[in-house]
């Protein structure tokens, strides 16, 4: 990890909060319980016991691994269905095939991402390809949820396949930290993904000591949550380590700093930070359906028994039915 990277940060984009900037506080740190999805591959669940206040337009976020699989152990999961939202799939290590009942799909593998609007509906499959399965080999990723506007939430499902080659890469003013902007906007640069509801999302890579401070929209909300290492969060420098999330307060900037010693496997602290713009909307959530009102998960619920929200192709690359 990670797997879009480059030698010398210095020949990047420098980005830096100004000397005005007021410093966002920290106001929670979590530990993210461990869980299984899918057909058993391990998960975090990142914004576990996290009020939604401070997340949205963020449902929930899960890291999914890092493992190293056994010849054979590769997992994904079976078909199931989506509305009302769009889940946002980002493969650091490994390789992952997608396929919906509309056609859509495709391979992400080493910094890639998937973009997938659910909108008003649809049946999905995420799983490793067959080589993988056979091979086996490190896996790790993020699935973040982000929720939709209820003038979004029927609208028609659409893909974004984000190559990790068309990711907006930045650095701080001292070269310390590689910033990948996989969505949004970050001091006037602009990543790749296209939102209905206006967020950032950022994979940092701090070097041992080092310290980010970046400019941050004070109509976003702002959480950090660690893939990797350890470090402190805040100008309070509040301790933070692998599977925490920091949930930050009102400001204009936020801080996160790497601790000087590292564990040996991990050599720099890796964060996935994040900040959206509050949708402010009722949220009924159940399963795979993000809806308003209980009625709307109910007709979710309705839809997919009837068939409405797609057919399982009968022939895909992942072979009859799926998995």
């Amino acid at each position: 990890m990670p797997a879009v990277t480059v030698e010398n940060p210095l020949t990047l984009p420098r980005v830096a909060a100004p000397a005005d900037a007021v410093a966002r506080p920290v106001l929670t740190v979590t530990t993210a319980p461990g869980g299984f999805e899918g057909e058993g591959f391990p998960v975090r669940r990142a914004f576990a016991g996290i009020n939604y206040r401070h997340l949205d337009p963020f449902i929930m976020m899960d890291q999914m691994g890092e493992v190293e699989y056994a010849p054979g152990e590769p997992k994904g999961t079976p078909w199931h269905p989506h509305r009302g939202f769009e889940t946002v799939t980002y493969i650091i290590d490994g390789v992952f095939d997608h396929q919906d009942s509309n056609g859509g799909g495709g391979t992400i593998t080493n910094g890639d991402t998937q973009w997938m609007t659910a909108g008003a509906g649809l049946l999905h499959i995420e799983a490793p390809p067959e080589s993988l399965v056979v091979s086996g080999g490190l896996f790790h990723g993020l699935q973040l949820w982000v929720n939709l506007p209820a003038k979004d939430k029927m609208m028609a499902p659409r893909y974004q396949d984000i190559r990790g080659g068309q990711v907006q890469l930045l650095t701080t003013p001292d070269g310390g930290a590689l910033l990948r902007v996989i969505a949004g906007e970050l001091d006037g640069h602009q990543g790749p993904g296209i939102t209905h509801t206006p967020i950032t999302m950022i994979h940092a890579t701090v070097a041992p000591g080092a310290e980010v401070t970046l400019p941050w929209r004070e109509d976003f909300n702002g959480v950090a949550y660690v893939l990797a290492g350890k470090g402190s969060v805040g100008a309070e420098r509040r301790p933070i380590h692998l599977g925490q999330t920091a949930v930050f307060g009102a400001g204009s900037s936020l801080t996160v700093r790497a601790d000087e010693q590292q564990d040996g496997n991990t050599p720099d602290l890796e964060v996935a930070i994040l900040g959206g713009q509050p949708i402010r909307e009722p949220m009924a959530h159940y399963g795979p359906f993000v809806m308003n009102t209980r009625e709307e998960l109910q007709q979710a619920f309705e839809d997919f028994q009837k068939g409405r929200l797609g057919t399982i192709p009968a022939v895909h690359g992942m072979g009859e039915g799926g998995l």
